[in-house]
């Protein structure tokens, strides 16, 4: 919100398809012109804060990389700092980036907390999101204590554990029959009557706030990775970690971005898909059951620029087998990382390409197992 008489702060945005800039004014999710997804107009910048009790720790020290207006409040959990942590893996020394750890269980706090902060900073009192789990329990959390009215709408075969957590933040839960996409039919129509749709797929805000990994991730080791794995549904994270490293180049903190290697449920691979075949490979793919329901996502919003984030590093989109993403849970858990199984893609993703991934390797841990406690 700006003063009465001032120019008021526009966000950094633009649609990638027309061009039109972000308005001053609402908080559409999508161009009202040509229906584009809205993205940066410039890269994300690498702009580490001195830590102190005023600004707070985490991703606080980060907010001049966020877009969001000068003067704006900090609602915040707490989150960031995930412990990146080192494991041998077919020989091969792998640092586990564990973002089941961050204050919902999930990577999406890093999202989250940006573009909970650009509600607050537009004066939105009420907004709704869909989600498989991960990204719902997130929104309600944050939207909860900065005092929005929060609706997830979610598939029926969501996780109950996960649902019980959306509840518990006191977001109203809306359930649709049918697989995830009927979930996003059902969330457009809301929006369609005027609600705010905050999404973590359609808004671009969050990517500054996944781009903190990126940064975590530098600072800890000391130096670039070499490579790094990671589950790929929407791809936020991978979109994140892409621009991240980026910004660590552009600085001139390192010499060269890592090679992302983001991994899919073979069950649902439209990522993979459009990588091995083009346009008929997603045409071929389908929705499919999978026990990786994170990042069970038939059409990726923005499946284009993460496909050209993972190519622009020299890397690859990996599909996985059901089997194995349930024997890389338990495999994880000798190891101490009690993951749900969708952050398990990447460890038969490791084990069939770790020979060929420069190092250091860092895999990335997305969600926690108490939200899946099934085996």
């Amino acid at each position: 919100m700006s003063p009465k008489g001032e120019t008021p702060w526009v966000p950094p945005f633009a649609c990638s398809s027309c061009g039109r800039p972000y308005p001053a004014i609402g908080f559409p999710f999508r161009c009202p012109t040509c229906g584009g997804v809205f993205d940066y107009r410039e890269p994300i910048a690498y702009v580490p804060e001195a830590i102190t009790v005023a600004r707070g720790g985490g991703l606080a020290r980060f907010r001049k990389s966020y877009p969001l207006p000068p003067d704006a409040p900090w609602v915040s959990l707490g989150e960031g700092d995930s412990p990146l942590v080192p494991a041998v893996v077919e020989g091969r020394t792998i640092h586990f980036k564990c973002e089941f750890m961050l204050p919902t269980g999930s990577f999406k706090d890093r999202g989250t907390v940006v573009l909970v902060n650009a509600l607050v900073a537009a004066g939105v009192a009420a907004a709704v999101e869909d989600s498989s789990g991960n990204a719902g329990a997130s929104f309600a959390a944050y939207a909860g204590l900065a005092g929005i009215r929060a609706r997830v709408v979610v598939p029926d075969s969501a996780s109950p554990t996960k649902l019980a957590q959306i509840r518990a933040y006191g977001a109203e839960v809306v359930r649709v029959l049918g697989p995830r996409s009927n979930a996003s039919e059902v969330v457009l129509r809301i929006a369609a009557g005027g609600t705010v749709y905050a999404s973590h797929a359609y808004q671009p805000h969050g990517l500054a706030g996944m781009a903190t990994a990126a940064f975590e991730i530098y600072e800890q080791l000391g130096r670039a990775p070499g490579s790094v794995v990671l589950p790929v549904g929407q791809g936020t994270l991978l979109l994140g970690l892409a621009r991240g490293f980026a910004a660590l180049q552009s600085a001139g903190r390192i010499e060269r971005t890592p090679v992302l290697v983001g991994v899919q449920a073979m069950s649902c691979a439209p990522i993979w898909a459009v990588s091995r075949a083009g346009a008929a490979g997603l045409r071929l793919m389908g929705e499919g059951e999978t026990i990786a329901e994170g990042i069970r996502i038939r059409t990726p919003i923005r499946g284009d620029a993460v496909l050209a984030a993972v190519e622009g590093t020299g890397g690859w989109i990996e599909a996985v087998e059901e089997e194995a993403i349930a024997v890389g849970r338990q495999a994880l858990a000798r190891l101490g990382f009690w993951v749900e199984p969708t952050s398990a893609v990447v460890w038969p993703a490791l084990r069939a390409g770790v020979s060929r991934m420069a190092e250091p390797v860092v895999a990335v841990l997305s969600g926690s197992g108490y939200k899946h406690p099934q085996l």
